[in-house]
């Protein structure tokens, strides 16, 4: 069956802070939906977002500005305008290839089909076209887990940790956390996520990368699946959710992580990192390491050693 081209865009330009929440205009209504940067203050103290729905025919004006202005009045804040235009035809495959070119995160170079050239020396190669399922390293949160990733990858202790128990991707998206661990320690990885789609793409990336003996791609809601608890406890966890998934599962991700063990947490904003954090201090992580790409944080929590809980000495 061919696909109807989306030839209509709907946009509404709001605060950083509240991008989330305005993410929901576009609920039920398009399945394509896209958030993106468009404008910094000149202190760079506020940032500016644009929420875009894609539609192949006219969009829903009415609804679509009832929504917003709900979500706006919740958030305290003036009705975005609300922008409908028809979107010029254009060769989307080369559009898609221009705006998606090589990326380097720490040592993790990222790259897709359509990058003919060599990895640059000393770099670890992750092959990953941009898919249905999220994560091609362009995302400030994915991409600050890889700096997370590629900071724990130079440590011999976190090395040896991950030999002996291994790694946990939750919340896996395309695979690319998952393909980074493996490369870096050439160990078995468990990735895990809600939707199948997302799991068959981490299949056929782990497989492109040759790593497909490495990873093993689960569908699991949360940590519900047996797997995920029977493979544990993990040296290393990420999990690239959203704030109030994240909270809810601290009590499980922080069992699931072996005594001195680090849990990488992302896709929150930066005004919810009391709501998390304060979550995992509770289970006794401590928070070793916050990377900012605003208006995004990435946490990194470890597990104390038994001898640090009861405050004695080693």
């Amino acid at each position: 069956m061919t696909q109807s081209p989306l030839a209509w865009s709907a946009r509404i330009t709001v605060p950083a802070a509240a991008v989330m929440s305005f993410e929901a205009v576009f609920t039920d209504l398009t399945d394509v939906v896209s958030l993106f940067e468009v404008e910094e203050s000149p202190d760079g103290t506020s940032l500016t977002w644009c929420v875009e729905g894609m539609f192949a025919d006219v969009p829903p004006k009415t609804e679509i500005a009832s929504r917003a202005a709900l979500i706006a009045a919740a958030e305290g804040l003036p009705e975005p305008a609300l922008i409908v235009a028809r979107v010029p035809e254009k060769d989307w495959l080369t559009e898609n290839v221009a705006s998606f070119p090589p990326l380097t995160a720490g040592r993790f170079y990222i790259y897709g089909d359509h990058v003919t050239a060599a990895p640059p020396s000393g770099t670890i190669p992750l092959r990953i076209n941009a898919a249905t399922a999220f994560g091609s390293g362009e995302h400030a949160s994915t991409y600050g887990c890889l700096l997370a990733l590629d900071g724990l990858g130079r440590r011999r202790v976190v090395q040896r940790a991950v030999a002996a128990h291994g790694a946990l991707d939750m919340g896996c998206g395309s695979g690319i956390l998952a393909l980074a661990m493996a490369k870096l320690w050439a160990r078995g990885v468990l990735a895990a996520d809600v939707d199948p789609e997302a799991v068959r793409v981490t299949r056929v990336n782990a497989a492109r990368n040759g790593v497909g003996a490495a990873i093993r791609a689960l569908v699991s809601e949360g940590t519900g699946d047996a797997t995920v608890g029977r493979n544990g406890p993990y040296a290393v966890i990420t999990a690239n959710i959203l704030a109030r998934p994240l909270r809810a599962m601290s009590a499980t991700l922080a069992h699931l992580l072996v005594p001195g063990g680090h849990l990488i947490l992302a896709g929150l904003l930066q005004k919810q990192e009391a709501l998390v954090t304060t979550a995992y201090r509770a289970q006794g992580l401590r928070l070793v390491r916050r990377i900012v790409r605003r208006p995004w944080s990435i946490l990194v929590f470890q597990r104390a050693f038994p001898f640090e809980s009861r405050g004695t000495g080693p």
